[in-house]
């Protein structure tokens, strides 16, 4: 009787991280951007150019980028911006419209959002100099509540918003119940509270548009614990490490400088 062969013990995984994340973390480009400069032939590892992305480094490794090496990367860091009206969410606009990294302090390290505002909403955009942060406070699975002050022309009543509390199907796509409070009329207008836990593009516009309400003011006031609060419109506000930790569960660092005054770190506007 002949035996089965036994079965094959499966590759061990490479030690180190992803060579885009680890760019990616060092503040030189998204992780796809990294993956383009990697094709380009632009990335070395030990003194040799790389053309995949699918290399594991470790810290043991030296890293250069168009000839220079790499800084070593920064903890993840979490900054509240008060993003006015009028401006895109992007890092270059194809119209040639400002976007809102033309109007970031220039001390600000290399930043990217969680999530998007369009043009013409404002509030809380939370900005994070971590790629891994930042896809993981966007997954829905996340679950934080993302809530909105929305003004809408009209004279709408409570049971006008009962479609948005058991979720609409638009032009095919499910979106998911919202949280929705009528909070008072103000002439031809009425404003209103929307809570979601999705982030869909230009979805509280398009629900209200679903229900012949035209939205002409949005502004975010929280995304999950982080609460835009009295920050100005234009202002950067960092949020304390301690504070990101608890909030995300993250892993404390070896070292830390705490602040002398225990405040956040604010980083002004520029002028």
């Amino acid at each position: 009787m002949s035996q089965s062969p036994p079965p094959s013990t499966p590759p061990a995984t490479p030690p180190g991280d992803r060579i885009a994340k680890v760019l990616s973390r060092a503040g030189v480009a998204s992780r796809r951007e990294a993956e383009r400069m990697i094709e380009l032939g632009r990335v070395s590892v030990n003194g040799r150019k790389i053309d995949s992305p699918a290399l594991n480094v470790t810290d043991a490794d030296k890293i250069a980028v168009d000839g220079k090496p790499i800084k070593a990367p920064e903890p993840p860091r979490l900054w509240l911006y008060h993003k006015p009206s009028g401006l895109v969410t992007s890092n270059s606009d194809e119209k040639g419209r400002e976007t809102i990294f033309d109007h970031l302090p220039e001390d600000l390290p290399r930043v990217m959002s969680v999530g998007r505002l369009d043009l013409n909403s404002e509030g809380l955009l939370l900005l994070t100099n971590d790629g891994a942060l930042k896809r993981r406070m966007e997954l829905p699975s996340t679950g934080w509540l993302r809530r909105y002050r929305v003004r809408v022309n009209g004279r709408p009543t409570d049971e006008t918003f009962e479609p948005l509390r058991k979720g609409l199907v638009i032009d095919g796509e499910r979106f998911q119940p919202m949280i929705v409070s009528l909070d008072r009329q103000q002439a031809s207008n009425a404003w209103v509270t929307v809570g979601l836990r999705e982030g869909k593009n230009r979805e509280v516009r398009r629900a209200m548009m679903d229900l012949g309400l035209a939205v002409n003011r949005l502004i975010r006031v929280s995304y999950g614990p982080f609460q835009l609060g009295e920050l100005k419109v234009g202002a950067v506000e960092e949020i304390r490490p301690k504070v990101l930790r608890d909030q995300l569960g993250l892993e404390s660092p070896k070292t830390e400088k705490p602040s002398k005054t225990g405040k956040p770190r604010v980083t002004r506007r520029r002028r």
